[in-house]
């Protein structure tokens, strides 16, 4: 299926992997098309990975294997919102698990550089809320790496 809008996302050489973590890491995901190289160019041979055509929660993502001169950072993310404590440990543990990192406020980047939100749908309510109950859970989240729903629950009623 071709679709009018596709995040096109620059890996050095790893966008079929990545892809494939992807794929098997989140619902309604999956490795659409792997595009190879029809013959040698310049800093590759006949069939390299060129690009890689990969759903993520429905997304549409295109990986291009560009090579080193680009490197991903902050300004973009993928924002995945998570329903319990459960759901938030198993993504969050994938992405961190698998050569990614912590940062702070529900942020972590996986071993390709990619930044992710892991977002517990009762923080974005509770920051949707606004006023007091919002400054509590952002005070809250400010003290996090991994969002704990428990903490944000209490501050949410003022606990």
């Amino acid at each position: 299926m071709t679709h009018k809008n596709t995040i096109c996302l620059w890996f050095d050489k790893d966008a079929e992997a990545a892809a494939n973590f992807y794929a098997s890491t989140f619902p309604d995901s999956s490795v659409d098309n792997v595009f190879r190289a029809p013959s040698d160019f310049p800093g590759g041979k006949k069939d390299d990975v060129l690009t890689v055509l990969f759903t993520v929660c429905g997304i549409p993502c295109m990986g291009l294997n560009g090579g080193p001169v680009f490197k991903q950072s902050e300004a973009f993310s993928f924002q995945i919102t998570t329903e319990d404590q459960e759901e938030t440990d198993k993504y969050w543990n994938a992405i961190v698990g698998n050569g990614g990192m912590e940062s702070e406020c529900g942020w972590c980047k996986d071993k390709w550089g990619v930044s992710w939100q892991i977002t517990p749908r009762t923080l974005t309510e509770a920051l949707g809320a606004g006023g007091e109950e919002a400054k509590r859970a952002f005070d809250a989240m400010m003290t996090m790496k991994k969002i704990d729903i428990a903490t944000i629950e209490k501050a949410r009623k003022g606990i």
